[in-house]
């Protein structure tokens, strides 16, 4: 992946996947950086807004919601993409209709081609592998 595609961010509060996911990333040869807070990841984007590409967020840990979470960090950075991830069912009509094209749902379990799927689709013409 080229250095101009940015990286990705990983959120999530289950050790064990946070770091599964990040292994396979990197074998693919993505930059990753991860979180295992949401707070973590906002000093990350706070720190370096226009580092990232894509994050990809377990919707479960947005405290105030993913509706709220999101908007916010697609703001810090304008062309951020997200990958929300969930076990459980999870409405993303408001943020579809919030942020076209910019946000997509990765339902858990996933497997770790369905995670590069994402990722890839999310950063488009940007994607260099």
């Amino acid at each position: 992946m080229s250095q101009a595609a940015g990286e990705v961010l990983l959120v999530d509060d289950e050790g064990t996947l946070l770091k599964l996911m990040c292994v396979y990333l990197r074998r693919l040869g993505y930059a990753v950086t991860a979180a295992n807070t949401v707070a973590k990841a906002w000093e990350h984007v706070k720190a370096s807004p226009e580092r990232f590409a894509v994050v990809v967020l377990d919707a479960g840990m947005a405290e105030t919601g993913i509706d709220d979470l999101v908007p916010e960090l697609l703001a810090a950075n304008p062309r951020l993409q997200v990958v929300v991830n969930s076990g459980y069912p999870v409405d993303m009509r408001v943020l579809e209709k919030a942020v076209p094209g910019r946000v997509e749902f990765l339902h858990k379990p996933f497997s770790p081609d369905m995670l590069a799927a994402a990722v890839r689709r999310m950063l488009g013409p940007q994607e260099k592998i």
